[in-house]
């Protein structure tokens, strides 16, 4: 997958996590901070679950060097976490 279809795809969970309340394409333009958004910690939840469901990528929030709130640093860890998982 590549880095822009990867980013795609993870916009895409984020925007199904927040139950479409937070379109695919407002987190593709803002590229930032999720919570300025308005991506609350349910959401991020629902996130981390779909990521392991779909991705198999597992994120803990307790574990340093997990981004979840910046987009790219997110997608980052992602590709960083499933390559490492391969």
């Amino acid at each position: 997958m590549t880095g822009a279809d990867l980013r795609d795809r993870v916009a895409g969970m984020v925007s199904t996590a927040t139950d479409g309340e937070v379109s695919t394409e407002e987190i593709l333009a803002a590229g930032g901070s999720l919570a300025a958004l308005g991506v609350g910690s349910l959401a991020v939840l629902r996130l981390i679950d779909a990521l392991d469901d779909e991705l198999g990528v597992q994120l803990d929030l307790d574990v340093p060097g997990t981004h979840l709130d910046d987009f790219d640093d997110l997608v980052r860890t992602v590709q960083e976490r499933a390559v490492r998982d391969d």
